[in-house]
């Protein structure tokens, strides 16, 4: 596991990100020893990259997929309502639950999860197929998500983004101007759990400290990039 520090020129690897206890290697970049291992299937990579509200991860898993020719971002499955808005197969692939309860009963999904009485999940049987055409399949999902993918593809990538400190993620949170203070402090209290659970959970290879976007998705780019040995 490393840390990198996105601040502009020369961002610092080994810097400590002291409320999680996070301390990457000031050795080479991305030394563990499992990070050159083939991925699951064939030359593509499954990667996962999650981050607390706020913090940025769609923006920087956007970049990501706009950076690295050949990726693709997965679509969920969900048994919430289409709206006029969505696109069938581009936003979501709509089911219902009699049908997302068959998928999860036969074992078709990579991870899934109920959120406020609505079901997502991500279907493996599509994964699997971009990856066989040597594809980046990006996963914007949870840290519970993210354990259920590792337990059945271990060689999938993970990347945690963090804020700065807890301060700053508070006061991005603020700054959106979507929700009462109440509900912000509710928010911020889960990002704090789901820091600290991305650190015990062992399943992210990089943590990237977003100070700046631009830098963020270059790191997270990097990162990738030298994952696959490209």
């Amino acid at each position: 596991m490393r840390t990198v520090e996105a601040r502009g020129e020369g961002a610092r690897v080994g810097w400590s990100w002291i409320g999680l206890g996070l301390v990457g290697s000031r050795g080479n970049v991305l030394s563990d020893a499992h990070e050159r291992l083939p991925t699951d299937t064939d030359d593509g990579l499954l990667l996962i990259i999650s981050g607390p509200s706020g913090v940025g991860k769609t923006t920087i898993t956007r970049g990501v997929e706009r950076s690295i020719a050949g990726s693709v971002f997965s679509v969920s499955c969900t048994t919430r309502p289409k709206t006029d808005a969505d696109v069938e197969g581009v936003d979501y692939h709509f089911v219902d639950d009699e049908t997302f309860e068959r998928m999860s009963r036969e074992g078709e999904f990579l991870e899934s999860a109920d959120v406020f009485g609505k079901k997502y999940a991500t279907p493996r049987e599509w994964v699997d197929e971009q990856l066989k055409r040597g594809r980046l399949v990006i996963l914007e999902i949870d840290v519970e998500g993210a354990k259920q993918v590792k337990s059945k593809m271990p060689r999938a990538f993970g990347v945690f983004i963090l804020p700065p400190s807890e301060e700053t993620l508070l006061q991005r949170l603020r700054d959106r101007k979507r929700e009462s203070e109440a509900q912000i402090q509710k928010r911020f209290a889960e990002a704090q759990h789901e820091m600290h659970e991305a650190k015990a959970s062992g399943v992210y290879d990089v943590f990237i400290v977003n100070r700046e976007l631009d830098r963020a998705i270059e790191e997270a780019v990097s990162a990738v990039r030298e994952r696959r040995g490209r």
